[in-house]
């Protein structure tokens, strides 16, 4: 560990973590899982695919499938683009965005639509008194014929704790099935947040469409703010739920040890506690093999892909990817391709793509578009080889 253990570290140890809310999928809840394989770094696969630059853009982060065709499109200094669908269609900025602090890893960052709704969540951070901190807001998309497109009534949601610095800001949004949103907050680079019990940071949460705490969450009766789902947690880059209504998440380790987890409610994923990777001056974090009644990934890799982005795909276009995940990769310049059968994860393929990748997304042709990292980043769509 990067600092000695604390006193809440050590009571937490002692917290129970079985019985909570049933309504997330059919994973089972009973008992910590067993560590999975860790995967080691893999040839490139043959692409079975062709890839179409659709647009660029400035640094991108996020993107979404928008009511009516088309996509909307975060980018890290704050600008939101609408992409309307369509050849050689251009994308036009949205007004009404709110500011943002670009600072570091911060920015717009997460964009997602309510299902059934034109109404938008979207994450970016901010500064202010106390450091700086992500901010869950909501606003409603506009399409304009006269005046273009833009967000009215923008309201905020939801805020993490503001701390010193410009790391590990997460904000990944995914709503569930029954309706409530699942929000990310990484832990800051701070360690400890991810085992503290009265912080939101280094933990999955679990909200209402308003952005309160949902009812019925796990951890409510044992301590934790009322919003907790899942802690332990390092800087989760992508989450997303599957056919079945299991919720998996990724997150990037520290080095070595990035992770594709099954979210179980009320579990303690492990960080700083452990860790398939080392802390990045070369000192040791335990394993997670060390500790088995904290839950372990499904997939783990070292070395790292710097994973970003998850989808888990379940369009037609790819009958044999139905169910997949796929996963971006920033320093392994890859699309990760991981099968998941039932509870389990194993990485599948590995794609070259030649550029970090940022972001990953199904489209409602089903298609899977791929978004690169940077500037003047290509978005890519990817359909099968004739």
């Amino acid at each position: 560990m990067r600092i000695p253990t604390t006193s809440f570290t050590l009571a937490l140890l002692l917290v129970a973590c079985g019985t909570a809310a049933t309504d997330v999928g059919e994973a089972v809840a009973q008992g910590a899982s067993a560590q999975a394989p860790i995967t080691a770094e893999q040839p490139f696969a043959a692409k079975d695919f062709i890839e179409t630059q659709v647009a660029r853009f400035d640094s991108p982060w996020a993107m979404t499938p928008a009511p009516g065709g088309g996509f909307l499109v975060t980018e890290k200094a704050g600008t939101l683009k609408y992409l309307p669908a369509g050849a050689n269609a251009l994308a036009r900025t949205v007004v009404g965005v709110p500011k943002v602090d670009a600072a570091g890893q911060g920015g717009l960052m997460d964009v997602v639509f309510r299902p059934g709704t034109d109404m938008l969540y979207l994450s970016y951070s901010e500064g202010g008194a106390g450091g700086k901190g992500v901010v869950l807001a909501r606003a409603r998309f506009v399409q304009d014929a006269k005046t273009g497109p833009r967000l009215d009534n923008v309201e905020t949601l939801f805020r993490t704790p503001k701390v010193d610095g410009n790391g590990h800001y997460s904000g990944r949004i995914a709503f569930a099935p029954d309706g409530h949103l699942f929000f990310t907050a990484g832990e800051r680079q701070k360690f400890d947040p991810a085992q503290d019990p009265k912080l939101t940071l280094g933990k999955v949460l679990r909200l209402t469409a308003d952005g309160k705490p949902a009812p019925g969450n796990p951890l409510a009766t044992k301590g934790f703010d009322p919003a907790v789902w899942t802690y332990g947690h390092r800087n989760l880059l992508g989450i997303a739920f599957d056919a079945k209504g299991n919720l998996w998440e990724q997150e990037m380790g520290p080095k070595g040890g990035d992770e594709l987890n099954l979210i179980l409610p009320g579990r303690n994923y492990g960080y700083p506690l452990v860790s398939n990777g080392d802390h990045y001056d070369g000192r040791p974090i335990p394993d997670h093999p060390t500790r088995p009644d904290l839950e372990a990934p499904k997939a783990s890799w070292n070395p790292v892909i710097s994973p970003a982005g998850l989808m888990i795909y379940s369009g037609a276009l790819f009958p044999a990817w139905r169910g997949n995940a796929f996963i971006g990769g920033l320093s392994s310049k890859a699309l990760v391709r991981v099968a998941i059968d039932g509870t389990t994860a194993r990485e599948a393929a590995r794609y070259d793509m030649g550029a970090r990748i940022r972001e990953v997304e199904q489209g409602p042709d089903g298609a899977v578009y791929v978004l690169e990292d940077g500037p003047n980043a290509r978005l890519l769509r990817l359909t099968p080889k004739p």
